[in-house]
């Protein structure tokens, strides 16, 4: 059974990010960028069915820069298999990325697509949708669990009355929630060995795929600065504040 995991390349999280001056987008020049953290966990639970003997192989996917080889590598580091490098200098957007990956599973014949539930750069959170559509797939969103059985995949989501579980019929699409699991250390001893797993760089005309944006970002702005709180000493003048306030 194959896996293909599409990781993505964003601004690392611990990172602050800062807002062009002319408001065309986000500033990454020499900003610290790392593999998206939902990616990592679809990547760490690929790797966990993979150790339970029902996955056979494990396969990265990043579409993007060439310095996306560096998240691919350390998805292999991680303990995918392969990794594959869609690359382009175009500005991918979730239409194109699911078009990309359908082509790629054309090709691979995965039984599973395990993804992010989103990127923390966009917050789209459209890709995997778009892709099970594409594909006509079964899909489940937000996992929190998941369960092979033979053609059938089991996936628990939070939902907000509870827990739903759902139960899939193989092919499928899943993404992944934050409690799903916690992602390994990468060791060093891993971090070699994943330099030598094969790593074979593709490009967006190989498959035929059309990447050109269909949405133009018409201003980004830094959020509204916090205010600094007041310490009120009665109730009265709590509710003159929350007046003045407009919040009553």
């Amino acid at each position: 059974m194959k896996v293909l995991v599409p990781v993505k390349r964003v601004v690392d999280y611990n990172v602050k990010v800062r807002v062009k001056s002319d408001g065309t987008g986000v500033d990454i020049a020499n900003v610290k960028m790392s593999m998206n953290p939902f990616d990592e966990i679809a990547v760490e639970e690929a790797v966990r069915l993979r150790e339970k003997g029902v996955v056979t192989e494990v396969i990265a996917v990043s579409c993007g820069v060439t310095q996306c080889t560096e998240t691919l590598r350390t998805a292999m580091a991680i303990g995918a298999d392969r990794a594959i490098l869609v690359e382009t200098n175009a500005e991918l957007q979730p239409l194109a990325v699911a078009k990309l990956l359908k082509a790629l599973a054309e090709k691979e014949g995965p039984h599973l697509f395990i993804m992010g539930k989103q990127a923390i750069d966009d917050d789209s959170n459209q890709t995997g949708q778009m892709l099970a559509a594409l594909l006509d797939w079964p899909q489940a969103t937000f996992a929190s669990k998941v369960e092979m059985t033979g053609d059938t995949v089991n996936v628990t989501r939070e939902v907000d009355g509870g827990l739903e579980t759902l139960a899939l019929q193989l092919p499928a699409v899943v993404t992944t929630d934050l409690r799903l699991n916690e992602p390994r250390y990468v060791t060093l001893p891993n971090i070699m060995k994943a330099k030598k797993k094969p790593l074979d760089e593709k490009t967006p005309a190989d498959y035929g795929v059309d990447v050109t944006p269909r949405l133009s970002v018409a201003k980004t702005t830094e959020p509204e600065a916090r205010k600094a709180g007041v310490i009120v000493k009665t109730v009265d003048e709590l509710v003159a504040k929350l007046k003045e306030a407009g919040a009553i």
